[in-house]
């Protein structure tokens, strides 16, 4: 029998998507932008000790060679021919921090997740360094002081890492974002891998000029890193390298973006003023700025959007950083288990429709924007013994909301003209309570993408356009028109605000829970100092409300 034809498709490009909570593998028709097919592995977490969040390198590159495998193999049961796969982009985690050995390709401690929170008591030396009239991190990177970003975790892994030490003493240590590791090992690694980054995620490390588009030798000398462990700062378009291994060797790896700005090319906001909010493990509202830099006035971040090739512009944007969104989802299965899936959560709040004067606010890692307040913890408020599982699933959705609200309000109050309808995407958007309850929340129609892989097209649009690959044109007239999902407010005004203002008291509830603390030292001897009366207490309280929660009577 002879062999079935494969299809004819045009050129195709692939898009490693390598999230906090998940890897994935997707590949797009660069003409039609149609999603063909994709692969999905989940990614474990870490958490040592209390506000530690790591991830294991090998495991991430694993499950991109193992996403990138799988999707060839479906692609080839659909009879569609990979030799057709003419580039890869690579959208990532950003601000996750990695130290390997470029001599064996190992890395020389577990990757430091972004929400990670155990270099606090470094921010706190550090920021009475910085002169209160010349904020000079400020003013080079756009970002504030604070765990999020990479170079106090670097700074944290070189004074607590004796492997990482010796490597850096010996020039044999390489530093870099997930993109970093991804692409030096997917290149060849110890082979001749290319150490490189691109300037979204170099702006999120706090050693990067947004200005001058460089390493910045004061940021390196006031965080003490040394600047040859730095990865080489290339555009978001542009070949950097070939697959070494796998069912693409010899593709080019040629787009590479912070999945935020991923996600903002992938929703096409390439004017000013343009606006998408991004819900996954965090939320991240990002408005295009254009060639000029603007700095918030009211707790956003300014950072690179994109450069889509060696001699194209740059684009900035002004960020607003929810730290936990999807995370919270993630919580409640895998910690409090009142959900057996991520998807559960709708139909739990579905039931009562209501969080019945339930508040949830999942300060986890702390508020970022627009708080920036480390000091705050996760609260849940307003509880009765009426309260069950499905109130606290519906307030865990609110939460995401009245989150989205207040950097979408800084984000308005920053450019001056109010936007006018939200454009969403994110793994979460497949949830309609929430999109509905969103809308609701910020009184202006929420839109949606049919197609929600806005992140991994985006880096896809990068690597298609790159200059010695060309299948993907970012013409306006030849960018897809793009099918929309429309949810109205269906609420009054009043109640909105209500609500919101309700949400505002818990926050204020949530902040300075922490007064000492010292994630650092793990020290437990802390609890050493509190009566027996509070452990006995806290259990009953904890036991009470977990039959509460279990819908135990």
């Amino acid at each position: 029998m002879a062999a079935a034809k494969k299809a004819v498709l045009g050129p195709l490009v692939g898009a490693v998507d390598q999230g906090t909570s998940s890897t994935r593998f997707l590949v797009f028709n660069s003409k039609t932008a149609e999603l063909l097919s994709h692969h999905q592995v989940e990614i474990k977490q870490e958490f040592p000790r209390e506000g530690w969040v790591e991830q294991d390198p090998k495991e991430i590159l694993q499950s991109v060679y193992e996403c990138i495998e799988k999707t060839c193999e479906k692609l080839g049961q659909l009879n569609i021919d990979i030799s057709n796969i003419k580039a890869i982009g690579v959208s990532n985690q950003r601000e996750t921090t990695v130290v390997w050995d470029k001599l064996t390709g190992e890395p020389l401690y577990n990757a430091v997740v972004w929400l990670d929170l155990r270099t606090q008591s470094t921010v706190e030396n550090l920021s009475k360094r910085i002169p209160g009239n010349n904020n000079f991190v400020k003013s080079k990177t756009g970002l504030p002081l604070s765990t999020y970003f990479s170079a106090v975790k670097l700074r944290w892994l070189l004074d607590n890492v004796k492997k990482v030490q010796k490597a850096v003493e010996e020039n044999r240590a390489l530093f870099g974002t997930i993109d970093s590791w991804l692409i030096w090992s997917l290149t060849g690694g110890i082979h001749g891998g290319v150490h490189c980054t691109d300037v979204t995620n170099a702006s999120r490390t706090m050693l990067f000029n947004i200005h001058s588009l460089e390493w910045d030798k004061e940021l390196c000398e006031f965080f003490e890193i040394p600047m040859e462990i730095l990865p080489n700062v290339r555009s978001s378009s542009e070949i950097y390298g070939l697959m070494k291994a796998g069912a693409l060797e010899g593709v080019p790896i040629s787009g590479c973006l912070g999945d935020q700005s991923a996600a903002l090319v992938g929703q096409m906001c390439f004017q000013d003023g343009q606006a998408k909010n991004t819900y996954g493990t965090g939320c991240f509202l990002l408005c295009n700025t254009g060639h000029k830099c603007v700095f918030s006035e009211h707790g956003l971040l300014t950072t690179v959007a994109y450069k889509l090739g060696r001699d194209k512009p740059v684009y900035y944007a002004l960020e607003g950083s929810v730290a936990i969104a999807g995370a919270v989802i993630r919580w409640l299965r895998d910690n409090l288990g009142i959900i057996k899936s991520s998807e559960e959560i709708e139909k739990l709040a579905k039931e009562v429709g209501t969080s019945y004067g339930c508040y949830f606010v999942p300060a986890f890692s702390g508020l970022y924007a627009p708080y920036w307040e480390p000091s705050a913890r996760g609260i849940i408020c307003g509880l009765t013994q009426f309260t069950n599982k499905c109130h606290i699933a519906f307030a865990a959705l609110e939460a995401v909301c009245f989150q989205t609200r207040e950097i979408l309000d800084a984000m308005n109050r920053d450019c001056g003209i109010p936007l006018s309808h939200l454009q969403v995407d994110g793994g979460m958007t497949s949830n309609k309570i929430l999109m509905q309850l969103q809308a609701d929340i910020l009184y202006i129609p929420v839109v949606k993408p049919s197609m929600p892989e806005t992140t991994a097209l985006g880096a896809a649009m990068a690597a298609g356009a790159a200059e010695g690959v060309g299948v993907w044109s970012l013409e306006p007239e030849d960018l897809s028109a793009v099918t929309m999902e429309r949810f109205e407010p269906q609420i009054n005004a009043e109640e909105s605000e209500i609500r919101y203002s309700t949400w505002k008291k818990a926050v204020m509830k949530s902040i300075g829970w922490v007064t000492t603390q010292s994630p650092e030292s793990g020290d437990p001897s802390i609890f050493c100092s509190l009566p027996l009366g509070f452990f006995i207490v806290s259990s009953m309280v904890m036991l009470i409300g977990a039959r509460y929660i279990s819908g135990i009577p």
